[in-house]
């Protein structure tokens, strides 16, 4: 017979300590690099390698965040080149993605399933294993050296995964909906501007949040191999100019990373609860 109490209150003390333990072990695996990626960039330079080792630095301080600008002076070119590319690309991948996703969500049509796949197939592909055909295109299309270089092969490889999540998503939306208002008199692009795409911005908040991420990550290597001119270079490829011949500055190199990945950490923070909400929302297909 059944108690009346939900599922989760029904654990015994004990199983509530395995719970959290796993929990607190899992976390202090996730978040144990960038704890100690911070307190390298506390801590000075000579007292990065000393004996024995200091969790805590007792002299430590946040001149690295400081001496970084005079030391690498277009860091903030740097950065500003990866929030560009990473924008640009995501925006691009939402305009060709919605109405793809929408149509592999509504619509029956010859070859959608092996089509489907095909974007799966893709995904294994690492972006290594094109770079000399992507640089031999880039060539002949005049796109070296420019943002586009960087842009368009990141669009490609991020659109596969974008229209399956937001497919997913759409499948959800009840159909209902658009039938009433076809029986109405409205069009298909009337349906999908008034009536889908607002009942379906959590999900296309989490797929441009996916997309940013990923374009934000990939750009070393299409930079590295698609331009060399330092004021075009992303975040990823900038961070070089803290390797000396002689030595790394380990602690501006560290600092120069959380400066740089401090505006997508704030963007997730704003929208943590919207990113939650729609990925819980797609979960489930009603």
């Amino acid at each position: 017979m059944s108690s009346g109490r939900p599922m989760i209150d029904r654990y015994r003390w004990y199983e509530y300590a395995v719970i959290y333990a796993g929990m607190f072990l899992f976390l202090a695996f996730v978040l144990s690099p960038f704890v100690e990626g911070f307190l390298v960039s506390l801590k000075p330079l000579t007292h990065l390698f000393s004996s024995p080792y200091r969790f805590w630095p007792d002299d430590g301080s946040f001149d690295a965040y400081f001496t970084i600008w005079e030391h690498v002076p277009l860091l903030g070119r740097y950065i500003f080149n990866s929030l560009l590319i990473s924008t640009v690309a995501t925006v691009v991948v939402l305009i060709l993605v919605v109405p793809a996703a929408y149509a592999f969500a509504r619509f029956e049509f010859p070859g959608r399933g092996p089509l489907l796949g095909a974007f799966l197939g893709v995904n294994m592909f690492a972006g290594a294993v094109l770079l000399i055909p992507l640089y031999r295109l880039m060539r002949s299309m005049g796109l070296l050296n420019t943002y586009f270089a960087m842009i368009v092969p990141g669009v490609a490889f991020l659109i596969p995964t974008a229209i399956w999540l937001l497919r997913t998503y759409l499948l959800r939306i009840p159909r209902e909906l658009e039938e009433a208002a076809w029986v109405d008199g409205a069009g298909r692009l009337y349906i999908l501007r008034r009536i889908v795409l607002p009942i379906a911005a959590p999900g296309i908040l989490v797929v441009a949040l996916a997309t940013f991420i990923g374009a934000y990550a990939q750009q070393f290597i299409f930079a590295l191999t698609f331009n060399s001119k330092s004021e075009l270079m992303p975040l990823a490829v900038g961070l070089f100019a803290f390797f000396g011949k002689e030595r790394v500055v380990w602690n501006e190199l560290m600092a120069a990373s959380f400066v740089g990945i401090a505006p997508v950490m704030i963007g997730f923070i704003f929208l943590q609860r919207y990113l939650v909400a729609g990925l819980t929302a797609g979960a489930v297909k009603q």
